[in-house]
């Protein structure tokens, strides 16, 4: 491939909107063009990336026993009513209409399309276990897309589905998955960490996620090095040490004025004590019905671990009028103790014998001191829950040392969903025994456009990309620096020709250009392996031949004909 046949355009400077490296990098590399927000066209080297990523993966589904399919993007309402889905995705969900009026969705996923599937083709146990995967658009209208491919509204994914007979036939297909899995990453010479996850929208049993640790991720993650714990904030745990406000035996209540001072940092500042001697309480509503939740004053409220432990469909904080009926005041004056109505309370298992702490009054501008929980607002033994987003230095909760909170791109998304679908949908079977039962479901998504970028994120230095050879648009770059010189011209022609002959792909820098142009355009791509043939290279012994990820002066010069050896070595 000549580089002046090619459609490559590379930048010398960031592009305005874009907040970090991989995203700049693939701008500037001429991978991606963008054409509104969250909007992206592939130029043809993003092309070739993407492509390869999309190779590997299919190579290791096949691997693993999936079978491919592909199925439509544009998805009748139908489906998702089955489910209740239609509804509670939410604005997230493009939805359009045909001539005829009938709704449809722009599939964000597949589960109730590929249990539609399967419903009309599985009747018996023999035909069990199966497994069947497509690569294919999703569409999600994100609020605010950014970072490029990481948060986009068009994106390209590679999603698969087991079916099972049992919820232990649906383990062996998980794990036959979750190990697909880190072969994927790792053929795309990605640092992939799985993590244990929320199940969110997808529902089911559990899930794991896969991260790229990088400090650009949008991702918390908690991690234990001590034995191995890693987990998504929204699902991390951590293991209690006690009541985590006050200490020992305190005095009656007592009533302060805290005029004008509603958050806990405005009362922490008025009152002269640090906030972790609070006690915040804010009301929420879950599916429509308050409850106060009570966590440590310098902690914030997990609202993914506080829905599923009052089991609710929506959780949201309670609109002002509600919190005034049950507390008698407004929010910032809220607490525990006799609030104006019967509501539950239920606080983070760190404040049990909490004794000595200060709360909202239930009385605007005012707050109470010298507060036990136990004495003062008898919460019930089970109404004690972890309920706060971990932080660094919090304890892991399987081998009780210390965790530390790192930042992740998720990469891929492994949940065993039960009969969450196949229940809705009638997804039904027949055993030998002749009776109907239920699929067990597994659903296994890698983000293939945010794969490629998150090789950039975690694999990049001040002059560029750093590709591995597995994903590279090109593995070889080959500067030409005397086009117009015949004998310099046939020696980069004749090496390409003969790497083409060995599978390795290779594009020839053939522009009429200052050698610096060209050697930073190959930085900047990040081919693997440059090599550089021109004449005055030639009078003095060779050709170059320079691996991107080493130092300049790890550059060998070799005799043209030892340069297809040495760059196969090389790569």
């Amino acid at each position: 491939m000549k580089w002046t046949k090619s459609l490559i355009q590379t930048l010398r400077e960031n592009p305005g909107d874009a907040e970090i490296d991989s995203h700049r990098l693939m701008v500037r590399a001429g991978l991606i063009r963008k054409m509104a927000g969250g909007l992206y066209t592939y130029l043809p080297l993003g092309m070739r990336t993407l492509k390869k990523v999309q190779q590997i993966v299919r190579e290791e589904m096949d691997r693993a026993g999936a079978q491919e399919i592909v199925m439509p993007i544009l998805q009748p309402s139908e489906l998702w009513r089955e489910t209740g889905r239609w509804e509670s995705m939410g604005p997230n969900m493009f939805k359009v209409k045909d001539r005829a009026q009938h709704d449809y969705a722009l599939a964000p996923t597949a589960e109730e399309a590929v249990t539609d599937v399967m419903r009309g083709i599985v009747s018996s146990y023999r035909q069990l276990p199966m497994t069947v995967y497509q690569i294919q658009w999703k569409f999600r209208d994100e609020i605010r897309p950014r970072f490029g491919l990481m948060r986009s509204k068009e994106f390209l994914m590679k999603d698969a589905y087991s079916f099972d007979t049992s919820m232990e036939a649906a383990d062996a297909s998980y794990m036959a998955m979750f190990n697909a899995y880190k072969r994927v990453f790792e053929r795309c010479g990605l640092k992939a960490v799985p993590v244990e996850a929320d199940t969110g929208d997808i529902g089911g049993k559990f899930s794991h996620e896969f991260h790229v640790l990088a400090d650009a991720g949008e991702d918390g993650i908690a991690s234990c090095d001590g034995c191995g714990y890693a987990a998504n904030l929204e699902k991390a745990e951590r293991k209690a040490l006690g009541a985590g406000v006050g200490a020992g035996e305190c005095a009656g209540v007592e009533m302060i004025p805290t005029p004008g001072a509603k958050t806990i940092t405005e009362v922490s500042k008025f009152m002269g004590v640090p906030g972790s001697a609070f006690i915040k309480s804010l009301v929420y509503l879950a599916d429509g019905k308050p409850v106060m939740v009570c966590v440590p004053g310098d902690r914030d409220v997990n609202e993914v671990k506080l829905k599923h432990f009052l089991d609710a469909k929506k959780i949201e904080l309670a609109d002002p009028a509600t919190i005034l009926e049950y507390t008698g005041a407004n929010a910032g004056s809220v607490g525990p103790v006799k609030p104006a109505k019967e509501i539950r309370i239920l606080c983070d298992q760190e404040l049990k014998g909490a004794k000595g702490a200060i709360v909202g009054a239930n009385k605007d501008d005012h707050h109470l001191k010298n507060v036990d929980l136990d004495r003062d607002a008898k919460i019930a033994a089970d109404d004690y829950a972890d309920l706060v987003i971990v932080r660094d230095g919090d304890i892991c909760p399987k081998c009780g040392k210390p965790m530390a909170i790192k930042r992740g791109i998720e990469v891929g998304h492994v949940f065993k969903l039960g009969k969450k679908y196949t229940d809705a949908m009638k997804g039904v079977f027949k055993t030998n025994e002749l009776k109907e039962e239920t699929m067990v479901m597994g659903c296994y998504g890698i983000g293939v456009s945010r794969t490629m970028q998150a090789v950039i994120e975690q694999s990049h230095d001040k002059d560029g990309i750093v590709w591995p050879t597995s994903v590279a648009p090109f593995a070889v770059v080959i500067c030409l620096l005397d086009p117009e010189n015949a004998e310099v011209a046939a020696i980069a022609e004749k090496l390409e020709a003969d790497l083409e002959a060995k599978g390795v792909d290779v594009i020839v820098d053939d522009r009429v250009e200052r050698p610096g142009v060209k050697f930073k355009d190959a930085d900047l791509i990040g081919f693997p392996v440059r090599v550089v043939v021109g004449a005055k290279g030639l009078a003095n012994g060779g050709v170059e031949v320079k691996r991107r990820a080493d130092d300049k002066s790890m550059t060998k010069v070799v005799p043209p004909e030892a340069a297809l050896e040495t760059v196969l070595a090389a790569l």
